[in-house]
């Protein structure tokens, strides 16, 4: 029986492949347990900026050759078809991140909001800094423009800040990033791990010796 009682914490932006990659996996695994999502878009360039990350431009150009056959992999693993370098890839993405911060509030599927804009990004190549692409992207789902309203406001702007901030705090450093109980799973590879944790009912391995 699913345990209707556990709660997950997902950090993830819509700027990530790999958040992309993971997002179905991820919401099905949920519904199987009966988790509760935490749905908590962070701002990715200044998490890895506090974390000792590296944008991808500023990478290694050996470690960008293996992003994107990694992606390769795993789009031809997960059997999703989609760009390794969408039309408008790079974006401006804190107001698609924050329409589903608004979401949340508004007590909105923001599960189903998040699988519709990752398929704008990667697969439509669609425009997500463009508040009309995000209309329309709302419209299709039956939620409301005011969300976008919503998500231009100091309320949500505040909250997307300190998703960054919770995340730190969690010693999250990247999206996809699943905390259960404390214990950090990062990157959709690590999605069957954290259902071993969950099949298992394992207390939550700690970085302590």
């Amino acid at each position: 029986m699913p345990d209707q009682s556990r709660t997950i914490d997902y950090y993830f932006s819509i700027h990530s492949p790999w958040a992309f990659l993971g997002h179905a996996p991820f919401s099905a695994l949920a519904g199987r347990y009966g988790l509760k999502v935490n749905y908590l878009p962070v701002l990715l360039g200044d998490l890895f900026a506090e974390t000792g990350g590296l944008p991808l431009a500023r990478r290694h150009p050996a470690r960008q050759r293996y992003r994107t056959v990694e992606l390769k992999r795993w789009r031809e693993a997960r059997g999703i078809d989609f760009h390794l370098k969408p039309a408008h890839w790079p974006f401006d993405v804190a107001l698609a991140d924050k329409t589903v911060i608004a979401a949340t509030l508004a007590g909105a599927d923001a599960g189903a909001l998040a699988a519709r804009l990752f398929a704008g990004a990667w697969q439509r190549q669609e425009n997500m800094a463009d508040p009309e692409a995000l209309l329309g992207a709302l419209a299709e789902l039956g939620l409301s423009g005011d969300l976008l309203v919503e998500a231009t406001g100091a309320r949500i702007a505040d909250i997307y800040v300190g998703n960054r901030e919770r995340a730190i705090a969690a010693d999250v450093f990247g999206s996809p990033s699943y905390v259960l109980d404390g214990e950090v799973f990062w990157g959709q590879d690590r999605i069957d791990l954290l259902e071993a944790a969950l099949s298992s009912g394992r207390p939550p391995f700690t970085s302590e010796f």
